[in-house]
Protein backbone atom coordinates (compact mmCIF):
# COMPACT_ATOMS: atom_id res chain seq x y z
CA UNK A 1 0.00 0.00 0.00
CA UNK A 2 1.10 3.79 -0.51
CA UNK A 3 0.83 6.48 1.23
CA UNK A 4 -1.81 8.15 -1.14
CA UNK A 5 -4.20 4.58 -0.63
CA UNK A 6 -3.52 4.87 3.27
CA UNK A 7 -4.81 8.71 3.60
CA UNK A 8 -7.86 7.84 0.89
CA UNK A 9 -8.89 4.57 3.14
CA UNK A 10 -8.50 6.83 6.17
CA UNK A 11 -10.78 9.26 4.90
CA UNK A 12 -12.58 6.97 3.93
CA UNK A 13 -13.70 5.52 7.43
CA UNK A 14 -13.53 8.65 8.72
CA UNK A 15 -16.59 9.58 6.41
CA UNK A 16 -18.56 6.82 7.75
CA UNK A 17 -21.14 7.62 10.45
CA UNK A 18 -20.88 4.11 11.83
CA UNK A 19 -17.46 2.35 10.83
CA UNK A 20 -19.38 -0.23 8.76
CA UNK A 21 -17.66 -0.57 5.15
CA UNK A 22 -20.83 -1.15 2.17
CA UNK A 23 -21.71 0.12 -1.08
CA UNK A 24 -22.55 3.21 -2.58
CA UNK A 25 -24.64 2.11 -4.74
CA UNK A 26 -25.12 -1.02 -6.61
CA UNK A 27 -23.51 -0.89 -9.84
CA UNK A 28 -25.76 -2.50 -13.15
CA UNK A 29 -23.01 -5.11 -14.18
CA UNK A 30 -20.07 -6.74 -12.38
CA UNK A 31 -16.81 -4.87 -13.37
CA UNK A 32 -14.74 -7.36 -15.63
CA UNK A 33 -10.38 -6.80 -14.94
CA UNK A 34 -8.76 -8.30 -17.98
CA UNK A 35 -5.02 -7.50 -17.60
CA UNK A 36 -2.90 -7.95 -14.51
CA UNK A 37 -0.11 -5.62 -15.85
CA UNK A 38 -2.26 -2.77 -16.03
CA UNK A 39 -4.12 -3.43 -12.71
CA UNK A 40 -2.25 -2.72 -9.24
CA UNK A 41 -3.47 -3.11 -5.71
CA UNK A 42 -4.00 0.37 -5.56
CA UNK A 43 -6.22 -0.21 -7.63
CA UNK A 44 -8.30 -2.91 -6.73
CA UNK A 45 -7.85 -1.26 -3.05
CA UNK A 46 -9.67 2.13 -3.98
CA UNK A 47 -12.18 0.10 -7.01
CA UNK A 48 -13.35 -2.33 -5.19
CA UNK A 49 -12.67 -3.46 -1.67
CA UNK A 50 -13.21 0.13 0.30
CA UNK A 51 -16.99 0.49 -1.37
CA UNK A 52 -17.26 -3.48 -1.24
CA UNK A 53 -17.94 -4.12 -4.76
CA UNK A 54 -17.45 -7.37 -6.57
CA UNK A 55 -15.99 -7.75 -9.64
CA UNK A 56 -14.31 -10.80 -11.96
CA UNK A 57 -10.78 -11.21 -13.13
CA UNK A 58 -9.75 -12.46 -16.33
CA UNK A 59 -7.76 -16.53 -16.66
CA UNK A 60 -4.69 -14.11 -17.26
CA UNK A 61 -4.07 -13.92 -13.36
CA UNK A 62 -4.17 -17.50 -12.31
CA UNK A 63 -2.15 -18.82 -15.59
CA UNK A 64 1.02 -19.64 -13.45
CA UNK A 65 -1.03 -21.75 -10.85
CA UNK A 66 -0.05 -25.07 -10.84
CA UNK A 67 -3.26 -26.63 -10.27
CA UNK A 68 -4.43 -25.01 -13.48
CA UNK A 69 -1.80 -27.21 -15.26
CA UNK A 70 -2.06 -30.44 -12.86
CA UNK A 71 -5.37 -30.71 -12.46
CA UNK A 72 -7.31 -30.50 -15.86
CA UNK A 73 -7.27 -32.43 -18.92
CA UNK A 74 -6.43 -31.24 -22.33
CA UNK A 75 -10.61 -30.71 -22.78
CA UNK A 76 -10.90 -29.05 -19.72
CA UNK A 77 -12.19 -31.27 -17.50
CA UNK A 78 -11.33 -32.17 -14.17
CA UNK A 79 -8.48 -34.91 -14.31
CA UNK A 80 -10.05 -37.14 -11.85
CA UNK A 81 -7.16 -39.37 -12.38
CA UNK A 82 -4.55 -37.06 -11.06
CA UNK A 83 -6.62 -36.23 -7.71
CA UNK A 84 -6.39 -39.94 -7.50
CA UNK A 85 -3.05 -40.65 -7.37
CA UNK A 86 -2.09 -37.91 -5.95
CA UNK A 87 -4.98 -37.26 -3.06
CA UNK A 88 -6.76 -40.54 -2.81
CA UNK A 89 -6.50 -41.17 0.88
CA UNK A 90 -7.98 -37.93 1.41
CA UNK A 91 -10.69 -37.74 4.01
CA UNK A 92 -13.24 -34.81 2.39
CA UNK A 93 -16.50 -33.28 3.51
CA UNK A 94 -19.09 -33.97 0.60
CA UNK A 95 -22.62 -32.25 0.68
CA UNK A 96 -25.95 -33.60 -0.32
CA UNK A 97 -27.23 -31.08 -2.73
CA UNK A 98 -30.40 -32.93 -3.17
CA UNK A 99 -31.30 -32.97 0.84
CA UNK A 100 -31.92 -29.47 2.80
CA UNK A 101 -30.52 -29.13 6.76
CA UNK A 102 -32.46 -25.56 7.73
CA UNK A 103 -30.80 -23.59 5.13
CA UNK A 104 -27.61 -26.15 3.80
CA UNK A 105 -27.07 -29.24 3.00
CA UNK A 106 -26.04 -32.27 5.30
CA UNK A 107 -22.40 -33.36 4.76
CA UNK A 108 -20.04 -36.94 5.36
CA UNK A 109 -16.64 -37.10 5.78
CA UNK A 110 -15.50 -40.20 2.29
CA UNK A 111 -12.30 -41.25 1.10
CA UNK A 112 -11.19 -38.70 -2.01
CA UNK A 113 -11.06 -42.01 -3.87
CA UNK A 114 -14.71 -42.99 -2.78
CA UNK A 115 -16.16 -39.52 -3.95
CA UNK A 116 -14.23 -39.66 -7.61
CA UNK A 117 -15.59 -43.25 -7.72
CA UNK A 118 -18.88 -41.72 -6.96
CA UNK A 119 -17.82 -38.66 -9.64
CA UNK A 120 -17.32 -41.04 -12.44
CA UNK A 121 -20.47 -43.31 -11.96
CA UNK A 122 -22.40 -40.00 -11.91
CA UNK A 123 -21.26 -38.71 -15.17
CA UNK A 124 -21.76 -42.20 -16.52
CA UNK A 125 -25.52 -42.61 -15.27
CA UNK A 126 -26.25 -39.31 -17.29
CA UNK A 127 -25.29 -36.86 -14.21
CA UNK A 128 -27.89 -39.05 -11.90
CA UNK A 129 -27.53 -41.45 -9.00
CA UNK A 130 -29.40 -43.31 -6.29
CA UNK A 131 -26.93 -41.75 -3.81
CA UNK A 132 -27.82 -38.17 -4.47
CA UNK A 133 -26.32 -34.75 -6.22
CA UNK A 134 -23.00 -34.97 -4.06
CA UNK A 135 -20.93 -32.07 -3.41
CA UNK A 136 -17.12 -31.93 -2.39
CA UNK A 137 -17.01 -28.81 -0.01
CA UNK A 138 -14.91 -26.89 2.68
CA UNK A 139 -11.71 -29.33 1.90
CA UNK A 140 -8.86 -27.65 3.53
CA UNK A 141 -6.22 -29.34 1.17
CA UNK A 142 -3.46 -27.34 1.97
CA UNK A 143 -3.88 -27.53 5.32
CA UNK A 144 -4.34 -31.42 5.78
CA UNK A 145 -1.39 -32.80 3.20
CA UNK A 146 1.74 -31.81 1.59
CA UNK A 147 -0.10 -29.86 -1.51
CA UNK A 148 2.06 -29.43 -4.45
CA UNK A 149 1.83 -25.78 -5.91
CA UNK A 150 -1.85 -25.68 -5.80
CA UNK A 151 -2.25 -21.68 -6.02
CA UNK A 152 -0.15 -18.21 -5.63
CA UNK A 153 -1.88 -16.07 -3.26
CA UNK A 154 -2.71 -12.66 -5.80
CA UNK A 155 -1.09 -9.44 -4.27
CA UNK A 156 -4.95 -8.24 -4.41
CA UNK A 157 -6.03 -10.60 -1.14
CA UNK A 158 -2.79 -10.32 0.53
CA UNK A 159 -3.73 -8.69 3.37
CA UNK A 160 -5.86 -11.76 5.04
CA UNK A 161 -6.20 -11.13 8.77
CA UNK A 162 -8.19 -14.42 9.42
CA UNK A 163 -5.93 -16.48 7.43
CA UNK A 164 -3.17 -14.96 9.22
CA UNK A 165 -4.27 -14.99 12.98
CA UNK A 166 -5.43 -19.19 12.24
CA UNK A 167 -2.13 -19.76 10.85
CA UNK A 168 -0.61 -18.20 14.24
CA UNK A 169 -2.12 -20.78 16.34
CA UNK A 170 -1.22 -23.67 13.25
CA UNK A 171 -5.15 -25.52 14.17
CA UNK A 172 -7.27 -23.84 11.15
CA UNK A 173 -7.89 -21.70 7.95
CA UNK A 174 -10.61 -20.96 5.93
CA UNK A 175 -8.20 -22.01 2.81
CA UNK A 176 -10.98 -24.42 0.77
CA UNK A 177 -11.66 -26.67 -2.21
CA UNK A 178 -14.90 -27.23 -3.70
CA UNK A 179 -15.63 -29.72 -6.39
CA UNK A 180 -17.88 -31.66 -7.74
CA UNK A 181 -20.01 -32.12 -10.86
CA UNK A 182 -22.79 -30.93 -12.96
CA UNK A 183 -25.72 -29.60 -11.23
CA UNK A 184 -24.07 -29.41 -8.10
CA UNK A 185 -24.78 -26.04 -6.12
CA UNK A 186 -24.44 -23.88 -2.69
CA UNK A 187 -27.90 -22.51 -1.26
CA UNK A 188 -28.18 -18.71 -0.71
CA UNK A 189 -25.44 -17.38 2.15
CA UNK A 190 -23.60 -14.83 2.88
CA UNK A 191 -19.67 -16.07 4.07
CA UNK A 192 -19.28 -16.77 7.55
CA UNK A 193 -17.74 -13.28 9.74
CA UNK A 194 -18.92 -10.82 7.05
CA UNK A 195 -15.84 -12.05 5.51
CA UNK A 196 -14.84 -11.30 1.73
CA UNK A 197 -14.08 -14.35 -0.45
CA UNK A 198 -12.62 -15.07 -3.80
CA UNK A 199 -12.86 -18.20 -5.59
CA UNK A 200 -11.35 -18.95 -8.81
CA UNK A 201 -12.42 -21.64 -11.05
CA UNK A 202 -9.62 -24.17 -11.99
CA UNK A 203 -11.82 -25.88 -14.72
CA UNK A 204 -15.61 -25.74 -15.17
CA UNK A 205 -18.00 -22.69 -15.16
CA UNK A 206 -20.10 -21.36 -12.26
CA UNK A 207 -23.08 -19.36 -12.41
CA UNK A 208 -23.28 -16.54 -9.53
CA UNK A 209 -26.17 -14.82 -8.39
CA UNK A 210 -25.04 -11.97 -5.89
CA UNK A 211 -27.47 -9.53 -3.66
CA UNK A 212 -25.60 -6.30 -2.22
CA UNK A 213 -26.33 -6.09 1.33
CA UNK A 214 -29.94 -5.02 2.46
CA UNK A 215 -31.52 -6.27 -0.31
CA UNK A 216 -31.78 -10.00 1.07
CA UNK A 217 -34.18 -7.97 3.52
CA UNK A 218 -37.42 -8.70 0.96
CA UNK A 219 -36.47 -12.24 1.05
CA UNK A 220 -37.23 -12.78 4.85
CA UNK A 221 -40.36 -15.22 5.39
CA UNK A 222 -42.79 -14.04 8.44
CA UNK A 223 -40.58 -15.35 10.92
CA UNK A 224 -37.28 -13.83 9.44
CA UNK A 225 -35.88 -16.43 8.02
CA UNK A 226 -33.99 -16.24 3.90
CA UNK A 227 -34.74 -18.77 1.52
CA UNK A 228 -32.96 -21.78 0.91
CA UNK A 229 -32.88 -21.66 -2.36
CA UNK A 230 -33.43 -17.69 -3.90
CA UNK A 231 -34.31 -18.54 -7.66
CA UNK A 232 -37.81 -19.55 -6.30
CA UNK A 233 -37.84 -15.80 -4.84
CA UNK A 234 -36.79 -13.43 -7.29
CA UNK A 235 -39.93 -12.02 -7.97
CA UNK A 236 -39.94 -10.67 -4.47
CA UNK A 237 -36.70 -8.43 -4.78
CA UNK A 238 -34.75 -6.31 -7.13
CA UNK A 239 -32.78 -8.73 -9.86
CA UNK A 240 -29.50 -9.72 -8.42
CA UNK A 241 -26.13 -9.33 -9.57
CA UNK A 242 -25.48 -12.48 -12.38
CA UNK A 243 -21.92 -13.87 -12.89
CA UNK A 244 -21.06 -16.52 -15.13
CA UNK A 245 -17.65 -17.34 -14.23
CA UNK A 246 -15.36 -19.23 -16.67
CA UNK A 247 -12.50 -21.57 -16.32
CA UNK A 248 -9.51 -19.45 -14.68
CA UNK A 249 -11.39 -16.82 -13.95
CA UNK A 250 -11.56 -15.43 -10.06
CA UNK A 251 -14.92 -13.56 -8.33
CA UNK A 252 -14.09 -11.37 -5.81
CA UNK A 253 -17.09 -11.15 -3.51
CA UNK A 254 -17.43 -8.32 -1.19
CA UNK A 255 -18.52 -8.67 2.93
CA UNK A 256 -21.93 -9.10 3.73
CA UNK A 257 -23.29 -9.90 0.28
CA UNK A 258 -25.47 -12.96 0.15
CA UNK A 259 -25.20 -15.31 -3.23
CA UNK A 260 -25.94 -18.62 -4.37
CA UNK A 261 -23.38 -20.70 -6.53
CA UNK A 262 -24.31 -23.26 -9.42
CA UNK A 263 -22.09 -25.89 -10.88
CA UNK A 264 -22.75 -25.06 -14.52
CA UNK A 265 -19.75 -27.61 -15.55
CA UNK A 266 -17.95 -30.37 -13.69
CA UNK A 267 -16.42 -28.03 -11.97
CA UNK A 268 -12.98 -27.07 -9.52
CA UNK A 269 -12.45 -24.47 -7.56
CA UNK A 270 -10.34 -22.93 -5.47
CA UNK A 271 -12.16 -20.55 -2.45
CA UNK A 272 -10.94 -17.96 0.33
CA UNK A 273 -12.52 -16.26 3.12
CA UNK A 274 -10.85 -13.14 4.29
CA UNK A 275 -10.83 -10.52 6.84
CA UNK A 276 -8.81 -6.95 7.28
CA UNK A 277 -9.15 -3.57 8.18
CA UNK A 278 -11.90 -2.84 5.24
CA UNK A 279 -14.09 -5.24 7.12
CA UNK A 280 -13.18 -5.44 10.42
CA UNK A 281 -15.86 -3.62 11.25
CA UNK A 282 -18.02 -5.70 9.63
CA UNK A 283 -17.34 -8.41 11.19
CA UNK A 284 -17.46 -6.75 14.81
CA UNK A 285 -21.23 -5.74 13.93
CA UNK A 286 -22.28 -9.76 12.55
CA UNK A 287 -20.88 -10.68 16.27
CA UNK A 288 -22.71 -7.62 17.63
CA UNK A 289 -26.03 -9.24 16.46
CA UNK A 290 -24.75 -12.33 17.03
CA UNK A 291 -24.60 -11.48 20.76
CA UNK A 292 -28.35 -10.13 20.55
CA UNK A 293 -29.71 -13.06 18.38
CA UNK A 294 -28.83 -15.67 21.32
CA UNK A 295 -27.71 -13.55 24.40
CA UNK A 296 -25.92 -16.31 25.29
CA UNK A 297 -22.38 -16.71 24.74
CA UNK A 298 -21.57 -20.08 24.53
CA UNK A 299 -24.59 -20.04 22.15
CA UNK A 300 -23.23 -17.72 19.98
CA UNK A 301 -19.84 -19.57 19.63
CA UNK A 302 -21.87 -22.71 18.58
CA UNK A 303 -23.48 -20.41 15.88
CA UNK A 304 -20.77 -17.99 14.66
CA UNK A 305 -17.68 -20.25 15.69
CA UNK A 306 -16.28 -17.47 17.62
CA UNK A 307 -17.11 -15.75 21.24
CA UNK A 308 -15.82 -11.81 22.23
CA UNK A 309 -13.30 -13.48 24.20
CA UNK A 310 -11.83 -15.37 20.93
CA UNK A 311 -12.23 -12.29 18.87
CA UNK A 312 -10.05 -10.24 21.40
CA UNK A 313 -7.65 -12.61 20.99
CA UNK A 314 -7.70 -12.12 17.15
CA UNK A 315 -7.33 -8.79 17.32
CA UNK A 316 -4.36 -9.11 19.40
CA UNK A 317 -2.55 -11.39 17.46
CA UNK A 318 -2.91 -8.96 14.42
CA UNK A 319 -2.14 -6.09 16.79
CA UNK A 320 0.88 -7.40 17.91
CA UNK A 321 2.11 -8.12 14.58
CA UNK A 322 1.12 -5.08 13.09
CA UNK A 323 3.37 -3.24 15.96
CA UNK A 324 6.28 -5.60 15.13
CA UNK A 325 6.83 -4.99 11.61
CA UNK A 326 6.32 -0.77 12.78
CA UNK A 327 9.30 -0.95 15.20
CA UNK A 328 10.99 -3.44 12.71
CA UNK A 329 10.60 -1.23 9.86
CA UNK A 330 11.26 2.38 11.43
CA UNK A 331 14.40 0.17 12.92
CA UNK A 332 15.60 -0.81 9.37
CA UNK A 333 14.12 2.47 7.86
CA UNK A 334 12.90 -0.15 5.47
CA UNK A 335 9.77 0.04 3.51
CA UNK A 336 9.33 -3.68 3.72
CA UNK A 337 9.14 -6.69 6.44
CA UNK A 338 11.13 -9.46 5.17
CA UNK A 339 8.89 -12.60 7.17
CA UNK A 340 5.04 -10.47 6.45
CA UNK A 341 5.40 -8.77 3.23
CA UNK A 342 3.67 -6.40 4.84
CA UNK A 343 4.60 -2.63 3.98
CA UNK A 344 4.72 0.19 6.47
CA UNK A 345 1.49 2.45 5.10
CA UNK A 346 -0.57 -1.14 5.09
CA UNK A 347 0.50 -1.79 8.61
CA UNK A 348 -0.19 1.54 9.48
CA UNK A 349 -3.69 1.98 8.12
CA UNK A 350 -4.48 -1.80 9.52
CA UNK A 351 -3.15 -0.32 13.31
CA UNK A 352 -5.68 2.47 12.39
CA UNK A 353 -8.82 0.29 11.82
CA UNK A 354 -7.81 -2.10 15.15
CA UNK A 355 -7.97 0.92 17.34
CA UNK A 356 -11.14 1.82 16.36
CA UNK A 357 -12.87 -1.53 16.76
CA UNK A 358 -10.81 -2.29 19.79
CA UNK A 359 -12.39 0.42 21.46
CA UNK A 360 -15.61 0.04 20.77
CA UNK A 361 -15.16 -3.99 21.64
CA UNK A 362 -13.77 -2.64 25.30
CA UNK A 363 -16.79 -0.40 25.70
CA UNK A 364 -19.40 -3.11 24.76
CA UNK A 365 -21.11 -3.79 28.13
CA UNK A 366 -21.18 -7.54 27.24
CA UNK A 367 -17.14 -7.64 26.70
CA UNK A 368 -17.05 -5.97 30.16
CA UNK A 369 -18.41 -9.00 31.24
CA UNK A 370 -15.77 -11.09 30.52
CA UNK A 371 -13.22 -12.31 33.04
CA UNK A 372 -9.92 -10.70 31.61
CA UNK A 373 -7.82 -11.05 34.44
CA UNK A 374 -5.64 -14.10 32.55
CA UNK A 375 -5.24 -11.57 29.03
CA UNK A 376 -2.14 -10.34 28.14
CA UNK A 377 -1.75 -7.65 27.54
CA UNK A 378 -5.08 -5.90 29.18
CA UNK A 379 -7.57 -4.76 26.85
CA UNK A 380 -6.46 -1.06 27.86
CA UNK A 381 -2.85 -1.71 27.56
CA UNK A 382 -3.25 -2.89 24.09
CA UNK A 383 -5.16 0.23 23.09
CA UNK A 384 -2.72 2.31 24.52
CA UNK A 385 -0.38 0.75 22.34
CA UNK A 386 -2.50 1.04 18.93
CA UNK A 387 -3.47 4.93 20.12
CA UNK A 388 1.04 5.60 20.68
CA UNK A 389 1.82 3.70 17.33
CA UNK A 390 -0.88 5.57 15.44
CA UNK A 391 0.59 9.16 16.70
CA UNK A 392 3.65 7.82 15.94
CA UNK A 393 2.81 6.50 12.18
CA UNK A 394 0.78 9.71 11.29
CA UNK A 395 3.31 11.33 9.16
CA UNK A 396 4.40 8.23 7.97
Amino acid sequence: MDRETRVHAERHFRGLRDGVPGGGGTPGRVAFIQAPETFSYADFFRGFLLPNLPCVFSRAFTEAWGSRRRWVTPAGKPDLDHLLRKYGDALVPVANCGVREYNSNPKEYMVLRDYISYWKDYIQRGYSSPRGCLYLKDWHLCRDSSAEDVFILPVYFSSDWLNEFWDALDVDDYRFVYAGPTGTWSPFHADIFCSFSWSVNICGRKKWLLFPPGQEEALRDCHGGLPYDVTSMLQHCSPPLEIIQEAGEMVFVPSGWHHQVHNLDDTISINHNWVNGCNLASMWHFLQRELCAVQQEVIMKSCSGINFEEFYHFLKVIAERRLLVLKQGAERASEHDPDTGLGLQQAAFDISRLTEVLASVIAHPDFQRVDTGAFSPQPLELLRQLEEAMAAVAEL
